[in-house]
């Protein structure tokens, strides 16, 4: 069927039903064909390539996949009272929940919905799902999340006999049917604005960003559309009395450097719709953390060093599976009024080690253990590479490498009995900080 289809179908003029993907030749408001109002027409349809896809309220959804009773109930994933929320439906979303809330604020907006903790390993699972079937349509796929990712759908007509905006269409509705969730997709000629598009008219969306309308397009929008424009340096372009695009595109670029630097030089570009950046498929990981929220907050090393300690295990474990080390600790708090410390330092030699990991950050956690009480404790390493010149024999402390070759027994006796086989005195007899809830996984 789409072999044929494919003969005819390339027509400006001729728009397709995204349930049925029948060719739609006229201007009717139905399909033809099934008589579904979700049609898709744009006088570029058939000449875009690059696609963003975004699972639609992903946790969220796979829970509810799982569990029929929650299909019409609002759902929130998040950890406890004092965490975050992760993902909510879009149920809960009507009523006023966001991701990142905390979730006392979302239980107070939506008091009626079901929370659920998250479990990162089917959320992986399905994630990777999801990606597979990306890749059965391009070798070009770049993630973004576990949930999202670029594609660049350039001269695969050929392999699929159908142009992309079909085949994005035809995707949309394999992984509903196969997964059991839905995506919202994107399709223009540049990253940036298949990102927008994207986000557009979400669940089961589907939104095109020509190049002809995409000037005219971004002039009517605020400026936090532009990738990097956060609250922060929304109200700094406020202060300048900058809101809207439109208005970035009457200045001139050497005017925005001299304002605002190379964030000047990114607010010229995008603002105009220039966005030559590739789609990349081996995009490397830029860091790898844990972090935790606790139900009450805390303020002594008696408690925090605990969730560092278990915190810096999980990360090493992370680091040991993927083969990878990095050369700089970075140690992050969250105050009880919601303000975040970061702090980081570089070590000599790059390191997979958690007890290289665990003393670093207590090293930083030290100067910050002053009375403060904090709601969120955090531990990474960024700056990775791979694992052969990682923790090298140090002719200076030299109980290190008997401290390494003990970390090598304990990570044998956990993956044959358990997590919680064998662990330190740092955690052991600790309660729930010795296993700390993950909030975000990098």
């Amino acid at each position: 069927m789409f072999a044929v289809m494919s003969t005819s179908v390339n027509d400006p003029s001729h728009g397709f039903c995204r349930d049925c993907l029948a060719v739609q030749r006229g201007p009717a408001m139905r399909c033809t064909k099934c008589g579904s109002p979700r049609l898709m027409r744009h006088p570029e349809l058939y000449a875009l390539h690059i696609a963003h896809i975004d699972c639609d309220a992903f946790y969220a959804a796979v829970e509810k996949r799982d569990n029929p009773e929650l299909k019409d109930k609002p759902v929130i994933i998040g950890g406890g009272k004092r965490g975050v929320v992760s993902t909510a439906c879009y149920i809960a979303r009507i009523n006023g929940v966001r991701s990142a809330m905390p979730m006392f604020k979302a239980l107070e907006a939506c008091p009626q919905a079901v929370v659920i903790s998250p479990n990162m390993e089917k959320y992986v699972r399905v994630g990777r799902e999801v990606r597979s079937m990306m890749q059965a349509l391009t070798p070009l796929v770049e993630p973004i999340s576990i949930d999202e990712a670029f594609l660049d759908l350039a001269g695969t007509e050929r392999l699929h006999g159908l142009p992309p905006a079909l085949v994005l269409a035809r995707f949309a509705q394999s992984v509903e049917k196969e997964i059991g969730i839905t995506v919202s997709a994107g399709l223009s000629y540049c990253k940036f604005l298949a990102k927008v598009a994207s986000d557009f008219r979400k669940p089961r969306g589907f939104s095109i960003i020509g190049e002809a309308e995409a000037v005219t397009f971004l002039a009517e929008q605020p400026v936090t559309l532009i990738w990097g424009v956060g609250k922060a340096f929304a109200a700094t372009l406020e202060s300048d009395g900058i809101r809207t695009i439109g208005q970035i595109q009457r200045m001139e670029r050497g005017d925005l450097m001299r304002r605002y630097g190379t964030m000047g030089d990114r607010l010229y570009r995008l603002s105009r719709g220039q966005d030559t950046r590739r789609v990349e498929p081996d995009h490397d990981a830029k860091s790898v953390s844990a972090e935790t929220t606790f139900d009450t907050d805390l303020a002594s090393s008696a408690d925090l060093v605990p969730i560092l300690r278990a915190l810096s295990e999980k990360v090493s474990t992370r680091l040991k599976k993927s083969g990878i080390a990095g050369r700089t600790v970075v140690l992050k708090l969250k105050t009880q009024d919601f303000k975040i410390r970061t702090r980081n330092r570089q070590l000599g030699d790059p390191t997979q080690l958690a007890d290289r990991i665990f003393q670093t950050g207590m090293q930083l956690l030290a100067k910050e253990t002053d009375g403060t009480k904090y709601r969120l404790l955090g531990i990474g390493v960024s700056d990775l590479t791979g694992v052969e010149k990682a923790d090298p024999p140090d002719l200076i402390d030299v109980q290190s490498r008997k401290r390494a070759l003990a970390e090598g027994a304990m990570d044998a006796l956990r993956d044959k009995f358990g997590k919680t086989a064998v662990e330190t005195g740092y955690t052991f007899g600790k309660g729930r900080n010795a296993h700390p809830r993950e909030d975000v996984e990098d």
